[in-house]
């Protein structure tokens, strides 16, 4: 399964949902973009030096995923037909969906707007 942010966010705010989805799941992916964000927001975070230590030892338990010159075809793809549908997501996400359908995962979200991306499924958090 990989992690959206808000995914990754709810499970180390220990949210009960979250915390049993990456338990019952059998490896857990972390995409570089998702990295990015959460560091973003921790930039303002009065828990930055904790949260930073923390993501860095849940990272080394994970597979991260880097955006290949392979994930761009899906990627290609997936912005098209939403541009098309005159259904956009913000663009990390459309790399995020991107990783998925080249891995075959399911996007861990909360955001709706993945289920705009037919090749992909969401687990939601409730």
């Amino acid at each position: 399964m990989i992690l959206d942010t808000n995914g990754l966010s709810a499970f180390f705010d220990g949210e009960r949902s979250a915390v049993s989805r990456l338990a019952e799941a059998e490896a857990v992916y972390l995409p570089v973009i998702v990295i990015g964000e959460y560091r973003f927001g921790l930039r303002a975070s009065r828990y930055r030096r904790e949260r930073e230590s923390q993501l860095l030892r849940f990272a080394r338990s994970c597979t991260v995923l880097a955006v290949l010159e392979s994930t761009t075809s899906a990627y290609a793809v997936i912005k098209h037909t939403l541009k098309r549908a005159g259904t956009p997501i913000p663009e990390n996400d459309i790399w995020i969906s991107a990783l998925a359908v080249e891995y075959g995962l399911p996007v861990l979200s909360d955001d709706e707007h993945f289920d705009a991306v037919s090749q992909v499924q969401r687990i939601p958090l409730k």
